[in-house]
């Protein structure tokens, strides 16, 4: 899936928290767009295994939402949307394709690792590629939560992801062409 819907995932999943405790709003959006992103970073690495965590992440996220939910702070708050948002996106890589850049020519059947029980979980395919029609959509449906209980710089940031999403999935599969070799 491409990075702004889980972006747009972790924002959904923090809205209602947002929404009932106003003055975590901030650490709450920050967190989980940080945490949306992060896993990403391992694009130059080993793509979906160095930084994706999909079961071992809850190790994390567990006593992340604890420790907020004892001692509520802005930074005890914000790092529990951190890890949330965090190990949703690598989770959630389960249910996309594999991470190749053309899955329609060559399909990989490793979505994910598991570091747990050292092997890659297969992919789903309910989203068939980063970009896919069906991807932009759920961008669209996830980013609805975070534009009705965000304002300010959040609302700006969620919209302007939607349109980036929506160019983006317009464009995917021309988009390979121009993709420099190391990162594939």
């Amino acid at each position: 899936m491409m990075a702004t819907t889980h972006v747009f995932a972790g924002l959904a999943v923090v809205a209602p928290i947002a929404y009932a405790v106003p003055e975590f709003t901030m650490a709450l959006a920050v967190g989980a767009i940080l945490g949306g992103l992060a896993p990403d970073f391992d694009l130059v690495a080993v793509h979906r295994r160095t930084l994706h965590f999909p079961l071992s992440g809850l190790a994390v996220v567990v006593p992340a939402v604890g420790i907020a939910v004892s001692v509520p702070s802005s930074l005890t708050v914000g790092l529990a949307a951190f890890a949330v948002a965090a190990w949703l996106h690598a989770a959630s890589d389960a249910i996309g394709g594999g991470p190749e850049m053309d899955p329609w020519n060559d399909r990989s059947e490793r979505a994910v690792y598991d570091h747990v029980r050292g092997r890659w979980i297969r992919p789903r395919r309910w989203v068939r590629y980063d970009g896919a029609p069906e991807d932009a959509a759920l961008a669209v449906v996830l980013a609805v939560p975070a534009v009705l209980v965000f304002d300010g710089w959040v609302s700006a940031v969620v919209l302007g992801g939607v349109a980036v999403s929506l160019v983006y999935a317009l464009f995917r599969r021309e988009l390979v062409a121009w993709v420099p070799d190391w990162l594939e």
